[in-house]
Protein backbone atom coordinates (compact mmCIF):
# COMPACT_ATOMS: atom_id res chain seq x y z
CA UNK A 1 0.00 0.00 0.00
CA UNK A 2 1.26 3.44 -0.95
CA UNK A 3 2.09 5.42 2.31
CA UNK A 4 1.89 4.57 6.15
CA UNK A 5 -0.70 4.11 8.26
CA UNK A 6 -0.84 6.13 11.23
CA UNK A 7 -0.90 3.43 14.29
CA UNK A 8 -3.69 2.87 16.78
CA UNK A 9 -2.42 4.16 20.38
CA UNK A 10 -1.49 2.12 23.48
CA UNK A 11 -1.95 -1.70 23.71
CA UNK A 12 0.75 -3.05 21.52
CA UNK A 13 2.28 -6.35 23.43
CA UNK A 14 -0.75 -5.32 26.26
CA UNK A 15 -4.05 -6.56 24.11
CA UNK A 16 -2.11 -9.00 21.53
CA UNK A 17 -2.02 -5.31 19.10
CA UNK A 18 -5.76 -4.50 19.73
CA UNK A 19 -6.12 -0.92 18.93
CA UNK A 20 -7.46 1.08 21.89
CA UNK A 21 -10.20 2.53 18.92
CA UNK A 22 -11.46 -0.63 18.31
CA UNK A 23 -11.73 -1.30 21.85
CA UNK A 24 -14.21 1.84 21.80
CA UNK A 25 -15.75 0.86 18.85
CA UNK A 26 -16.48 -2.93 20.66
CA UNK A 27 -17.59 -1.06 23.99
CA UNK A 28 -20.11 1.31 22.50
CA UNK A 29 -21.64 -1.61 20.48
CA UNK A 30 -21.88 -3.36 24.01
CA UNK A 31 -23.75 -0.27 25.40
CA UNK A 32 -26.18 -0.36 22.21
CA UNK A 33 -26.90 -3.88 23.12
CA UNK A 34 -28.25 -2.74 26.31
CA UNK A 35 -30.22 -0.14 25.31
CA UNK A 36 -34.22 -0.40 25.37
CA UNK A 37 -34.31 0.98 21.78
CA UNK A 38 -31.20 -0.58 20.48
CA UNK A 39 -30.32 -0.17 17.17
CA UNK A 40 -28.17 -3.05 16.92
CA UNK A 41 -27.29 -6.37 19.09
CA UNK A 42 -23.31 -7.19 19.46
CA UNK A 43 -23.63 -9.96 22.54
CA UNK A 44 -19.63 -10.42 21.97
CA UNK A 45 -19.15 -6.96 22.42
CA UNK A 46 -18.24 -6.32 25.97
CA UNK A 47 -16.41 -9.59 26.26
CA UNK A 48 -13.75 -7.96 24.26
CA UNK A 49 -13.64 -5.10 26.38
CA UNK A 50 -13.57 -6.87 29.34
CA UNK A 51 -10.86 -9.29 28.10
CA UNK A 52 -8.58 -5.96 27.59
CA UNK A 53 -7.11 -4.68 30.19
CA UNK A 54 -6.75 -1.38 28.15
CA UNK A 55 -10.23 -0.39 28.79
CA UNK A 56 -10.48 -1.67 32.55
CA UNK A 57 -13.38 0.36 33.89
CA UNK A 58 -14.95 1.43 30.76
CA UNK A 59 -19.02 1.16 30.79
CA UNK A 60 -20.22 -1.71 28.94
CA UNK A 61 -23.66 -0.58 29.48
CA UNK A 62 -25.56 2.53 30.08
CA UNK A 63 -26.31 2.58 33.98
CA UNK A 64 -22.44 2.75 34.20
CA UNK A 65 -22.45 6.14 32.72
CA UNK A 66 -23.22 8.91 35.79
CA UNK A 67 -24.51 11.27 33.31
CA UNK A 68 -25.85 8.67 30.85
CA UNK A 69 -26.60 10.06 27.41
CA UNK A 70 -25.55 13.48 28.55
CA UNK A 71 -21.72 12.35 28.67
CA UNK A 72 -20.27 13.28 25.00
CA UNK A 73 -18.36 10.09 24.75
CA UNK A 74 -20.65 7.27 26.18
CA UNK A 75 -23.43 9.08 25.08
CA UNK A 76 -23.33 10.49 22.00
CA UNK A 77 -20.52 9.49 20.45
CA UNK A 78 -21.61 5.63 21.68
CA UNK A 79 -24.41 5.87 19.96
CA UNK A 80 -23.16 6.84 16.85
CA UNK A 81 -21.32 3.52 16.71
CA UNK A 82 -24.25 1.77 17.20
CA UNK A 83 -26.30 3.64 14.40
CA UNK A 84 -23.50 3.30 11.83
CA UNK A 85 -23.04 -0.28 12.75
CA UNK A 86 -26.67 -0.52 11.89
CA UNK A 87 -26.48 0.92 9.25
CA UNK A 88 -23.56 -0.87 7.91
CA UNK A 89 -25.23 -4.37 8.76
CA UNK A 90 -28.08 -3.65 6.59
CA UNK A 91 -26.02 -3.08 3.71
CA UNK A 92 -23.91 -5.94 4.01
CA UNK A 93 -27.42 -8.23 4.51
CA UNK A 94 -29.00 -6.45 1.54
CA UNK A 95 -25.47 -6.88 -0.79
CA UNK A 96 -26.05 -10.99 -0.03
CA UNK A 97 -29.70 -10.77 -0.81
CA UNK A 98 -28.54 -9.14 -4.19
CA UNK A 99 -26.48 -12.09 -5.14
CA UNK A 100 -23.03 -10.91 -3.25
CA UNK A 101 -21.74 -14.35 -1.75
CA UNK A 102 -17.90 -12.83 -0.72
CA UNK A 103 -18.11 -10.05 2.20
CA UNK A 104 -14.45 -8.58 2.88
CA UNK A 105 -13.83 -6.55 5.99
CA UNK A 106 -11.05 -3.81 5.96
CA UNK A 107 -9.70 -3.29 9.24
CA UNK A 108 -11.97 -6.02 10.56
CA UNK A 109 -10.82 -5.47 14.30
CA UNK A 110 -13.28 -6.59 16.94
CA UNK A 111 -16.48 -6.55 14.12
CA UNK A 112 -18.41 -10.23 15.06
CA UNK A 113 -20.45 -10.02 12.26
CA UNK A 114 -19.62 -13.15 10.91
CA UNK A 115 -20.80 -14.63 14.10
CA UNK A 116 -23.97 -12.39 14.75
CA UNK A 117 -25.55 -12.13 11.35
CA UNK A 118 -27.82 -14.60 9.55
CA UNK A 119 -25.50 -15.14 6.40
CA UNK A 120 -26.42 -17.74 3.61
CA UNK A 121 -25.28 -20.79 3.86
CA UNK A 122 -22.79 -20.21 1.02
CA UNK A 123 -21.17 -16.91 2.18
CA UNK A 124 -17.42 -16.58 2.83
CA UNK A 125 -16.42 -13.47 5.06
CA UNK A 126 -12.93 -12.24 4.58
CA UNK A 127 -11.55 -10.33 7.89
CA UNK A 128 -8.40 -8.56 6.75
CA UNK A 129 -6.48 -7.18 9.87
CA UNK A 130 -2.93 -7.54 11.91
CA UNK A 131 -2.37 -10.51 13.43
CA UNK A 132 -2.67 -8.93 16.84
CA UNK A 133 -5.96 -7.87 16.42
CA UNK A 134 -6.91 -11.71 14.74
CA UNK A 135 -5.53 -13.49 17.70
CA UNK A 136 -7.61 -11.28 20.42
CA UNK A 137 -10.66 -12.12 18.80
CA UNK A 138 -9.56 -15.59 18.19
CA UNK A 139 -9.23 -16.14 22.32
CA UNK A 140 -11.85 -14.09 23.32
CA UNK A 141 -14.36 -15.31 20.89
CA UNK A 142 -12.77 -19.38 21.54
CA UNK A 143 -13.57 -18.86 24.78
CA UNK A 144 -17.22 -18.26 24.86
CA UNK A 145 -17.29 -21.07 22.55
CA UNK A 146 -18.62 -18.72 19.65
CA UNK A 147 -19.28 -20.09 15.80
CA UNK A 148 -19.48 -18.08 12.74
CA UNK A 149 -22.92 -18.27 11.03
CA UNK A 150 -20.81 -18.46 7.59
CA UNK A 151 -17.08 -19.21 6.74
CA UNK A 152 -14.95 -17.20 8.29
CA UNK A 153 -12.04 -16.31 6.89
CA UNK A 154 -9.51 -14.54 8.67
CA UNK A 155 -6.44 -12.76 6.51
CA UNK A 156 -3.36 -11.43 8.91
CA UNK A 157 -1.94 -9.00 6.98
CA UNK A 158 -1.42 -5.29 7.84
CA UNK A 159 -2.98 -2.57 4.95
CA UNK A 160 0.34 -1.37 4.50
CA UNK A 161 1.76 -4.73 2.57
CA UNK A 162 0.27 -6.83 -0.10
CA UNK A 163 -3.35 -7.22 1.37
CA UNK A 164 -4.89 -7.85 -1.91
CA UNK A 165 -2.34 -10.96 -2.75
CA UNK A 166 -2.68 -12.41 0.90
CA UNK A 167 -6.63 -12.32 0.41
CA UNK A 168 -6.17 -14.05 -2.96
CA UNK A 169 -4.31 -16.61 -1.30
CA UNK A 170 -6.78 -17.08 1.11
CA UNK A 171 -9.39 -18.32 -1.54
CA UNK A 172 -10.90 -14.72 -2.75
CA UNK A 173 -12.10 -14.93 -6.19
CA UNK A 174 -12.36 -11.65 -8.34
CA UNK A 175 -14.91 -13.13 -10.63
CA UNK A 176 -17.72 -13.43 -8.28
CA UNK A 177 -19.80 -10.10 -6.66
CA UNK A 178 -18.41 -8.91 -3.35
CA UNK A 179 -19.37 -6.92 -0.40
CA UNK A 180 -16.61 -4.91 0.63
CA UNK A 181 -16.58 -2.47 3.79
CA UNK A 182 -13.96 -0.14 5.53
CA UNK A 183 -16.23 0.95 8.61
CA UNK A 184 -14.26 3.80 9.97
CA UNK A 185 -10.65 2.98 8.51
CA UNK A 186 -9.97 5.47 5.29
CA UNK A 187 -9.38 8.81 7.63
CA UNK A 188 -6.28 6.98 9.02
CA UNK A 189 -4.75 6.72 6.10
CA UNK A 190 -2.74 8.86 3.85
CA UNK A 191 -4.60 9.84 0.85
CA UNK A 192 -2.19 8.12 -1.63
CA UNK A 193 -3.30 4.92 0.65
CA UNK A 194 -6.63 5.56 0.03
CA UNK A 195 -6.64 6.59 -3.59
CA UNK A 196 -3.98 2.75 -3.80
CA UNK A 197 -7.38 0.78 -1.53
CA UNK A 198 -10.19 2.45 -3.88
CA UNK A 199 -8.73 1.64 -6.90
CA UNK A 200 -7.72 -1.98 -5.61
CA UNK A 201 -11.18 -2.92 -5.20
CA UNK A 202 -12.50 -1.43 -8.39
CA UNK A 203 -10.10 -3.67 -9.95
CA UNK A 204 -10.84 -7.04 -8.04
CA UNK A 205 -14.71 -6.60 -8.14
CA UNK A 206 -17.16 -8.27 -10.64
CA UNK A 207 -20.39 -6.74 -11.78
CA UNK A 208 -22.18 -6.70 -8.61
CA UNK A 209 -20.55 -6.09 -6.31
CA UNK A 210 -20.80 -3.21 -3.99
CA UNK A 211 -18.54 -1.28 -1.22
CA UNK A 212 -19.69 0.67 1.72
CA UNK A 213 -16.77 3.36 3.29
CA UNK A 214 -16.64 5.96 6.02
CA UNK A 215 -15.07 9.45 4.82
CA UNK A 216 -14.70 12.82 6.61
CA UNK A 217 -15.16 16.09 4.04
CA UNK A 218 -13.82 18.77 6.29
CA UNK A 219 -10.43 19.80 5.36
CA UNK A 220 -9.48 21.22 8.53
CA UNK A 221 -9.95 18.68 11.12
CA UNK A 222 -8.02 20.91 14.02
CA UNK A 223 -11.00 23.10 13.88
CA UNK A 224 -13.13 20.71 15.64
CA UNK A 225 -10.76 20.08 18.26
CA UNK A 226 -12.38 21.38 20.80
CA UNK A 227 -15.28 19.84 19.96
CA UNK A 228 -16.85 17.90 23.02
CA UNK A 229 -16.81 14.24 21.39
CA UNK A 230 -13.06 14.80 20.69
CA UNK A 231 -12.52 16.38 24.05
CA UNK A 232 -14.37 14.00 25.74
CA UNK A 233 -12.52 11.14 24.24
CA UNK A 234 -9.39 12.60 25.69
CA UNK A 235 -10.38 13.28 28.77
CA UNK A 236 -11.87 10.41 30.00
CA UNK A 237 -10.20 7.46 28.31
CA UNK A 238 -6.97 9.36 27.21
CA UNK A 239 -7.13 8.86 23.02
CA UNK A 240 -6.66 12.02 20.75
CA UNK A 241 -8.28 10.93 17.48
CA UNK A 242 -7.36 14.09 15.67
CA UNK A 243 -3.59 12.62 16.68
CA UNK A 244 -4.93 9.52 14.82
CA UNK A 245 -6.78 10.93 11.82
CA UNK A 246 -4.44 11.81 8.61
CA UNK A 247 -5.75 15.64 8.24
CA UNK A 248 -4.18 16.35 4.76
CA UNK A 249 -7.27 16.73 2.42
CA UNK A 250 -8.82 13.57 1.23
CA UNK A 251 -9.51 12.29 -2.48
CA UNK A 252 -12.75 12.44 -3.60
CA UNK A 253 -12.79 8.40 -3.66
CA UNK A 254 -17.02 8.31 -4.23
CA UNK A 255 -16.38 10.43 -7.56
CA UNK A 256 -13.48 8.53 -8.39
CA UNK A 257 -15.73 5.39 -8.55
CA UNK A 258 -18.55 7.37 -10.11
CA UNK A 259 -16.07 7.99 -12.95
CA UNK A 260 -15.15 4.49 -13.61
CA UNK A 261 -19.27 3.60 -13.47
CA UNK A 262 -19.89 2.62 -9.86
CA UNK A 263 -23.57 4.28 -8.68
CA UNK A 264 -22.40 5.71 -5.50
CA UNK A 265 -24.49 7.56 -3.14
CA UNK A 266 -23.60 10.06 -0.47
CA UNK A 267 -25.38 10.17 3.06
CA UNK A 268 -24.64 11.55 6.70
CA UNK A 269 -25.43 10.07 9.50
CA UNK A 270 -28.26 12.36 10.88
CA UNK A 271 -29.93 10.86 7.52
CA UNK A 272 -30.42 7.67 9.18
CA UNK A 273 -31.03 8.89 12.50
CA UNK A 274 -34.56 10.38 10.97
CA UNK A 275 -34.94 7.61 9.34
CA UNK A 276 -34.41 5.39 12.38
CA UNK A 277 -35.83 7.62 14.80
CA UNK A 278 -32.98 7.48 17.20
CA UNK A 279 -29.49 8.38 16.84
CA UNK A 280 -27.33 11.58 17.07
CA UNK A 281 -28.30 15.05 15.26
CA UNK A 282 -26.78 17.98 14.64
CA UNK A 283 -25.20 20.42 16.94
CA UNK A 284 -22.66 22.92 16.96
CA UNK A 285 -18.82 23.09 17.14
CA UNK A 286 -20.05 19.07 16.25
CA UNK A 287 -17.14 16.87 15.40
CA UNK A 288 -19.64 14.43 13.31
CA UNK A 289 -20.83 17.33 10.77
CA UNK A 290 -18.58 16.09 8.35
CA UNK A 291 -18.71 12.10 8.46
CA UNK A 292 -20.37 10.79 5.24
CA UNK A 293 -21.51 7.42 4.92
CA UNK A 294 -20.76 5.98 0.94
CA UNK A 295 -22.33 3.49 -1.00
CA UNK A 296 -21.25 2.49 -4.10
CA UNK A 297 -22.48 -0.25 -6.41
CA UNK A 298 -20.56 -2.05 -9.51
CA UNK A 299 -23.28 -2.75 -12.32
CA UNK A 300 -23.29 -6.10 -13.51
CA UNK A 301 -21.95 -6.39 -17.77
Amino acid sequence: MVGTVRQDPGVEGVDGGVGVTALLVAAARAIETHRDDSLARDVYAEHFVRAAPACEGWPVRMHQVPDGDANPLWGRFARYFGLRTRVLDDFLLRSVRAGARQVVLFGAGLDSRAFRLDWPEDCVIFEIDREGVLAFKREVLGGLSALPKAERVPVPVDLRADWAGALADAGFDASAPTAWLAEGLLFYLPPAAETHLIEAVDRLSAGGSALAFEVKLEKDLLEYRDSPLYTATRDQIGIDLLDLFDTRPRPDSAGNLAVKGWSTSVLTPFDFTRRHGRGPLPEQNDALAGNRWVFADKPSL
